[in-house]
């Protein structure tokens, strides 16, 4: 729904098994990172703010959201990362345990994360492993935070040969999403968070998809209308997924992770460096829709489809040079792989898709592309 052009989309977690109410809003306006002290504090009374963001975001957008918080009367702690995936790790995850000691903070601070998914990421996994779980908050700041980590509760960080293999589910408090910021993002940044968009065209929603490759031109302009219509709807998906599987027990939520089976394994050969996770989605999505052309379960112009809207929104669609035994190999210690056997979400037509274990290496590898 909206309210003075807010749009508010809410994550009704209230009545699963968890005994406290667990319920919070995902809100999207234009300039809304301007109301985030004001509206923490309504939905949490912290003895203090533990600002997690990381070296790129801070010199950005920091300072306004301190100031929001100083000038309540909070007291605000600022712990920064280095930009970048690497800082999904042990180490970095150790450091910030050992800064929130050091900043006195106890069971009744919040942590904030302002920043994109890697932020979001660790700091969610910091809060819910400080003190055994403390407040949190998202302020995304990368379409795909806003459109998909920031929504949902996976928080977590990365082991050298495996992507989020550690981690938990933590539901924030509350996310604040401000289309406005995006404007600040690189190109490359902005476009990776489009293969995530894309991505809930494919899996549940056709029309949607349809929507994106009407709109290629003002989606890639950034325009502010369409790209709140857009994260809303993304949220929307997203949320209607968490509720229905908010721990993974029944195998719905796993239909997020279309293309991520292929995009974990090459992100960690790669080491976490050479493709932005989005890419890695970009291509993932398609071996994965290659290896369901194998299988008989679409027809070519799936893939086509797929493709030229990706390409369209200026995304890689071709694997790299890379060791192919290697990125095999690597498939098989997906966090979704059982007894040896890897799960791949395939789709069936544009806007669904199933899981699938029953395929061939040999497939598997041929979906991998020439």
């Amino acid at each position: 729904m909206t309210d003075s052009a807010v749009t508010i989309v809410p994550v009704d977690l209230q009545d699963t098994a968890a005994p406290q109410d667990r319920a919070y809003d995902i809100e999207i306006a234009a300039g809304r990172l301007d109301h985030a002290a004001r509206r923490t504090l309504e939905v949490v009374d912290p003895s203090g703010v533990i600002l997690v963001t990381d070296t790129t975001v801070g010199r950005l957008y920091g300072g306004q959201v301190v100031t929001g918080f100083e000038t309540r009367g909070v007291k605000t702690t600022v712990l920064t990362v280095p930009a970048g995936e690497r800082s999904k790790s042990v180490d970095q995850a150790n450091q910030l345990w050992m800064q929130l000691l050091a900043a006195g903070a106890d069971r009744r601070a919040v942590v904030v994360a302002l920043g994109g998914g890697v932020v979001g990421d660790l700091a969610g996994f910091i809060a819910a492993s400080f003190a055994r779980g403390v407040d949190f908050v998202q302020l995304p700041t990368t379409l795909l935070a806003q459109v998909d980590s920031s929504v949902g509760g996976k928080v977590g960080i990365n082991l050298p040969a495996a992507k989020n293999m550690v981690g938990a589910f933590w539901q924030p408090k509350l996310v604040l999403i401000d289309p406005l910021v995006l404007q600040s993002l690189p190109d490359r940044e902005f476009g990776a968070g489009l293969a995530e968009v894309v991505k809930y065209g494919v899996i549940m929603d056709g029309e949607f998809f349809e929507m994106l490759a009407a709109n290629v031109e003002p989606i890639l302009a950034r325009d502010p209308q369409i790209m709140q219509k857009v994260v809303a709807r993304c949220c929307e998906l997203k949320a209607d997924v968490v509720l229905d599987d908010e721990l993974e027990t029944t195998g719905r939520r796993a239909i997020l992770n279309y293309g991520h089976t292929f995009a974990h394994a090459l992100e960690s050969i790669t080491g976490y460096g050479q493709l932005l996770h989005g890419e890695a989605v970009s291509i993932g999505m398609l071996c994965a829709s290659r290896l369901a052309e194998q299988l008989g379960m679409i027809s070519s112009d799936v893939t086509e489809r797929q493709t030229h809207l990706l390409t369209s929104l200026g995304l890689p669609t071709a694997l790299p040079e890379v060791d192919r035994p290697q990125m095999l190999e690597a498939m098989k210690h997906d966090k979704k792989a059982e007894r040896g056997r890897i799960h791949f979400i395939l789709p069936t037509r544009l806007g669904e898709v199933i899981s699938v274990a029953e395929v061939e290496p040999h497939q598997v590898a041929a979906a991998l592309g020439s």
